[in-house]
């Protein structure tokens, strides 16, 4: 059994979009996780990290989309990635049927940004990357 992407949301507010996505994994929360939380998981499936510490207020700097502080940190749950210019990351990972895992994963940003369509592209890799 592979991964999947339920149909994402999109909300606007403004000049500041939302996007929400729910992905579903037959892999543990603790096989994940390193995904979402490492320079090398990031990198594999998203974008490249230059920095990141791994704990609330640590600075993180993804290539391409700026720098910026890790504003939300649970170690095997939480990881949030607020960017200089006020984009934000959060991705939060809980328990979901049988051994597997859900994400949830939101991305708020203002003016032009990664459409819908280039997170479901990402998404799609990292199942595979998983798989």
């Amino acid at each position: 059994m592979t991964g999947s992407i339920e149909q994402g949301t999109s909300q606007t507010h403004g000049n500041t979009h939302i996007l929400h996505f729910l992905v579903t994994f037959p892999q543990p929360m603790e096989a994940v996780w390193p995904a979402l939380s490492t320079p090398e998981g990031l990198g594999a499936w998203w974008t490249p990290v230059d920095v990141l510490e791994p704990r609330l207020g640590g600075t993180v700097a993804l290539r391409g989309l700026g720098a910026g502080q890790v504003t939300a940190w649970d170690v095997d749950r939480v990881a949030e990635y607020t960017l200089d210019d006020g984009a934000r990351v959060r991705f939060h990972l809980e328990p979901d049927a049988g051994q597997g895992s859900a994400l949830r994963l939101t991305h708020e940003f203002r003016g032009e940004g990664t459409s819908e369509q280039a997170w479901r592209d990402h998404l799609e890799r990292l199942i595979g990357n998983l798989g």
